[in-house]
């Protein structure tokens, strides 16, 4: 699908509050409701929408640290990842986790946790007793200066 300008607008409005209803986010990009209703599901159907969240602040529920983990692991072997990404997927604790490349590690992970003493817990209870983990580096968030879940789209162009 070649997408327009209309659809860029109802993207961008999307990403920034997804809880508009059909009615204000025709208004804001300058169509009837019908047809933009069509353009949203168009979206869906084709995969450009994935799925609506609500994003929750992390603070206001005493999550306070947030660490990123550099995990080496021991082998490279899709059954050393397979039991890795299975593992780190069925804990709460971690919100992001990326295969990474141009590091000494193999996988960064972000975990959003309470404080340090939960932290340390997670870290030598769970993820140093997967399976295949070698070797581990943690950071720690100071201050967040960007935090977005909207992806950029001043690349597309139209013809």
């Amino acid at each position: 699908m070649q997408l327009d300008k209309l659809d860029t607008r109802i993207l961008r409005e999307l990403q920034s509050n997804g809880a508009i209803t059909n009615l204000e986010l025709a208004d804001k990009v300058g169509l009837s409701p019908s047809p933009c209703a069509r353009r949203v599901k168009q979206l869906q159907d084709i995969g450009i929408i994935e799925r609506h969240v609500t994003l929750l602040n992390a603070s206001k529920l005493d999550l306070k640290l947030t660490a990123l983990i550099q995990i080496s692991m021991d082998r490279h072997t899709p059954d050393r990842f397979e039991i890795f990404e299975e593992q780190v997927k069925s804990y709460p604790e971690v919100v992001e986790c990326l295969l990474i490349t141009g590091q000494s590690a193999d996988y960064q992970i972000k975990v959003v946790v309470p404080d340090m003493e939960y932290y340390q817990v997670f870290l030598l209870n769970k993820i140093t007793r997967i399976e295949g983990v070698s070797d581990v580096h943690s950071s720690f968030m100071l201050r967040e200066v960007l935090n977005t879940t909207e992806l950029p789209l001043n690349h597309i162009s139209f013809s």
